[in-house]
């Protein structure tokens, strides 16, 4: 049975983890005959949305323990991941990913990423194993993979364009597909900067997972 690390950067699609994105990733990750195993980064979120209101709130929140709410606990500090223990790699979007994995929300191509998610997003490729970004998560690739590495996030022109500046090569997408960068054994897909609804998401998800397990 193949194993896949799942990297989740809390809960909520405007500070953490896009909830759609990793549930659906889990399912299919499952329904794909594969195991996983969550992890997050034990650290303290930069930013907390109140999604009702769509306003900053005062309260200071874990990414760990809020990831663990779309893990029903079961879950790991990243620093235990140990990449020979797994087939594959994959990180669900959110904003959380540009808040808590790296800095893009605020500095864009200038951005820079969390020690401990650059470490494993390193660890997986000097490893040569297959992993799948989605929605915002493909800003860290350049910076992991370096220049020329091929990603979508769909076809927002701004994170593009700064994907593209990273060094990256972006590829316009349509939601429910994907793209895959075969020499660096990587698959993106639009998800949540695109999807108007979950079928759409779910639709580019699926085949993600499918690719990512096949290339295991």
């Amino acid at each position: 049975m193949k194993n896949v690390a799942v990297l989740l950067s809390g809960s909520g699609a405007f500070d953490g983890a896009e909830i759609n994105e990793a549930v659906l990733t889990l399912l299919h990750i499952s329904k794909q005959g594969a195991s996983y195993q969550c992890f997050a980064p034990d650290t303290q979120q930069t930013q907390v949305i109140n999604h009702l209101k769509g306003e900053e709130a005062s309260d200071k929140r874990n990414v760990l323990e809020e990831s663990a709410r779309i893990a029903r606990g079961e879950i790991k500090p990243l620093h235990e991941l140990n990449v020979d223990e797994f087939d594959a790699l994959i990180l669900p979007g959110g904003f959380g990913v540009a808040k808590n994995f790296c800095d893009f929300a605020v500095n864009g191509a200038q951005m820079t990423i969390n020690e401990q998610v650059l470490k494993v997003g390193e660890a997986f490729r000097d490893a040569h194993k297959p992993a799948g970004y989605m929605c915002i998560a493909p800003v860290l690739l350049p910076y992991i993979y370096g220049d020329g590495v091929k990603v979508t996030v769909g076809n927002d022109a701004d994170v593009s364009s700064a994907i593209n500046e990273m060094g990256g090569e972006h590829i316009d997408c349509d939601v429910r597909d994907i793209v895959v960068d075969d020499k660096h054994q990587l698959v993106t897909t639009p998800a949540y900067m695109l999807a108007q609804n979950i079928p759409d998401a779910e639709a580019g998800i699926s085949k993600l997972v499918e690719k990512v397990l096949y290339m295991a």
